[in-house]
This record gives C-alpha cells, structure tokens and sequence, in this order.
C-alpha cells in the first residue's frame, strides 16, 4: 500500500508508548458532572431545566437560544438532581454557562432513556440529519462544528468523496486508535450513514502509518459489514508526520486536491469527519444514544496510570477514583486539554470533560518548555516548516505593528493554528497564540463594524424629528 503525505511539516517523537495498545477503560461513574451549556462552533444555547429538577442521563438539558441550524443540544450525561446552573471555567480559560447534576445516595447516575434506534439506512435524509441533531453530535476531533451542518453542504457545493480522519497525529494522544481497534463495525455503520445522508458513494479511511496494523482490521470489517455494499470503501496510509491529522493536510494527501485559501473542504469535493464522531453518528441511530460519553487519552509523564478512558461528559478528572485515575503532583508541572501541540494549557485539572476534548495531558518539567522569548532572527524555519505554505514571520510583524489587514492579507485566516511554526523558531516567540489573539481581535472588528452598520441603517430608516414652530408668540405683532 502507497504511503502518502504533504509538503512540509514536522516529524515529531509520538509519545504514544504510555497508551499506545491499550483498551479504552470506562471509568467508574462519578457521583458529579459539570456539564457546559455550549460546546460546540456556533449560535448559543439556553438551559431548558432548572435547579432542583431530577434528569435522566440522556434527557435534554440545553438547546438552541434561537431558531437556526448553527446549534446542538446538550444533554444529561448522568442520572440526578440538577444543583446549580453557574459559570464554571472551561478549557478555553473562560466562564461558560453549565449545568450541574449531582446523583444522590441509592440514585444509579447511569441509568438512562435514549431515543428509539433508527435505521441509518432505510429513513428519508432529512429524518435521518435530525436524528444527529437531536443527539446533540459536534465533530470530536477538536473543532466541535456541528455534524449535521456540515452533512448538509450547499447544493452547489459537489461533493464526492468522505474522508474518515483516523490520522491522530498529535503527539500522546491514541484515543483514535483504540476507537478503531475496539469499535471497527461501529465505525464503519456511521461510514455508511454519512454516505446514505449525502449521496456520496466513495469514502477513504485516512491513518498515520505508525497504525498500519489497523488496516487488515478494516479491510476485513469493509467487506462484512452489511451496510458498506455497493459503496466504494478503502483505506489509505499516510507518512507519519505533523500534522497530517488537519482537515487541509489530509485531503492533500489523500486526494492530492488543495482547499482554497479561506475555503473550506467541501471547496475541494469533499467532507472530512473524525472517526470518534463517526462512532458517535452510529450510535445515535443502532442505540438511540446522544453524545453523553467521551473517550479520550489521558498520559504525561506527571500520569502514574496513563490510559485512554471513557467517561460521562462533563466529568472533572479530579473526582475519578486515584486507583482509576493517578496523579504525581509533585512532578507535575503543566496540564494541557487537548495535544500538546494545539491543546489549551489549564490552571487545573478541575475543569469538565467536553464533546471535544480528546485528551489531558499531565506534563513534567522535563516535558515542558519555558523559555522566554527573544527578538526574530529572520531565519526562516517558520515558513520553511508551515504545513500550509504561509509566512507566519510576516503574520506576526503584521501583528505587532497592529496592522490587522496585513495579517490577513498574509494568510492569518488561513492558519490551522498546528502551532508547528512555536515549535521550531529558535526565539521562543509565541507565534500561534499571537495568530489566535490576532483573529478574535479581527473578529471583534468585524462584530463592531457589523454593529455600526446596522445602527446606521436604523438612524436612516427613523422617521424624521418634527419641525420646531419658530417666530413671535403675540400673534397681535407684525
């Protein structure tokens, strides 16, 4: 099998050895979850239940504030009692809404309701993008866009190929790898779903070839699986190299096509979905299951038990049993939600487990790098490095002279933010998290400029002020 790959990037020391094999391990229910009200890219949701109430896991618990498609719901991911309804802080370092549900003595917090099961292929399209609404699925690769959306491409939009990520290229993280290991049926049904829902009858399973051995597991699962005839199915092997895993990086090296600048990959033809979110899709309809558990990684060299778990969303790692779930805090030195090279760096470790964190990563100083930062050389190893052909030395110039349109005209809105170009500059400087700042500060523009707009147009269309009477108030005076 051809071993296929991108131009640039980064070959990085995996780090996966901690889990790298090991089954997913469902964790013990915890008596507590913390759940964000939003977790997904897009319009805001409202809390539809109250302090006090009792929940079942799997009820609705937050829907969209307004009509729109741009919203998932959230539900229940234990059975309890509703607590409190309070900003608590998230991975993102912000205060978001969430609701908390606490299982009392003798309640079972895993007792649930789902949904009826539907089959993924004999419902009509549009029954069957609902039904991965209703189950509240976001992509869980990191992004958190909503699935149903984004199975939903515009009609001028020509779609004809489905690529499964299954890449995990971020390092410490093997999540991916367990999903596909343990769960190959269930993720070629949710394959097979997507391609029923979007007409597409060709699909290519993209992995890293550092899981080659995953390839005879799926080509078997292909060819017995009932769903998956008449359908165009393979699996195609990629160079392990960072970050093959981005959306833009895979379908280049899969399909050869490029997704245009500020573009998206249905621009190119195709639909990117995470094997995880693909589980997920399956689930929602064999199971009637909402997306209420997350498996992810948890490693690092401050992790005595490393191991890729499952557990309820919105779960505090924090309140898992230490003979579950082990910490060596005298070691440990940063924690990182997400991979070590596009995750969020936390404060604690006290912070809930959401639709898309696919790991935490437990850091030592000798894991860690905390240098400060030096001037710019020009040396050029950031563009040399960039996956997608920008030149972040000129982004960051651009950025520090506050010149947000040179930014963007230097191809700020078009960084995956991978973080590849932090890691090699041999300054230190911060450079993605500069680009992040950068593009909430273009957003915050555009927002501010989008507001005076519409205040305008509203000054105009006002009817105009009365016309003041003027002139003498004896009407007996010439």
């Amino acid at each position: 099998m051809a071993v296929r790959t991108f131009s640039r990037g980064l070959k990085l020391d995996t780090r996966k050895r901690a889990t790298e094999g090991k089954p997913v391990e469902p964790a013990p229910f915890p008596r507590q979850v913390v759940i964000p009200v939003n977790q997904h890219f897009g319009a805001p949701n409202k809390v539809i239940v109250a302090a006090g109430d009792r929940v079942t896991r799997g009820q609705r618990i937050a829907e969209g504030a307004a009509p729109g498609p741009m919203t998932v719901p959230v539900h229940a991911s234990i059975s309890g009692t509703v607590k409190k309804i309070e900003p608590r802080l998230q991975a993102n370092q912000t205060d978001g809404l969430c609701v908390i549900i606490e299982a009392g003595e003798g309640e079972d917090p895993s007792s649930a309701v789902f949904m009826p099961p539907l089959d993924p292929l004999s419902g009509a399209r549009e029954e069957a993008l609902q039904r991965i609404r209703d189950a509240g699925i976001v992509g869980m690769g990191g992004a958190g866009f909503p699935t149903h959306v984004k199975l939903a491409p515009p009609p001028d939009k020509a779609i004809d190929v489905i690529l499964a990520n299954g890449a995990e290229c971020e390092p410490y993280l093997t999540i991916d790898e367990a999903v596909i290991t343990e769960k190959p049926r269930t993720l070629i049904t949710g394959l097979a779903a997507v391609m029923k829902i979007t007409g597409v009858k060709r699909a290519i399973i993209g992995l890293e070839d550092n899981k080659a051995e995953l390839v005879p597991v799926l080509e078997e699962e292909i060819r017995r699986n009932e769903y998956t005839k008449n359908l165009d199915v393979t699996v195609g092997l990629c160079r392990t190299l960072y970050p093959q895993g981005g959306e833009k990086m895979l379908i280049k090296a899969l399909l050869n096509r490029e997704v245009p600048s500020g573009g998206l990959p249905m621009d190119a033809g195709c639909i990117v979905q995470n094997v995880g979110t693909l589980v997920a899709v399956a689930e929602a309809f064999t199971l009637g299951k909402p997306l209420i558990d997350r498996d992810l990684t948890v490693s690092g060299g401050a992790c005595r038990t490393p191991k890729n778990i499952r557990v309820p969303i919105g779960t505090l790692i924090t309140d898992l049993p230490p003979e579950f779930m082990a910490l060596d805090n005298d070691r440990l030195r940063k924690i990182i939600f997400g991979g070590p090279m596009m995750g969020n760096a936390a404060v604690t470790a006290a912070i809930p487990i959401q639709k898309n964190t696919s790991g935490v990563i437990f850091m030592t100083r000798e894991e860690t790098l905390a240098d400060s930062e030096g001037p710019c050389v020009h040396c050029g190893r950031c563009i040399r490095t960039c996956s997608c052909r920008l030149s972040p030395v000129i982004m960051n110039i651009a950025l520090e002279s506050g010149d947000l349109n040179q930014a963007v005209r230097a191809g700020l809105m078009d960084c995956v933010e991978c973080g590849s170009c932090t890691y090699v500059c041999p300054a230190r400087i911060k450079l993605v998290q500069r680009f992040r700042v950068g593009k909430q500060r273009l957003r915050a523009a555009k927002a501010m400029s989008q507001m005076q707009t519409r205040a305008e147009k509203k000054q105009e269309q006002a009817p105009p002020p009365p016309e003041k009477v003027t002139g003498s108030s004896n009407p007996g005076r010439a």
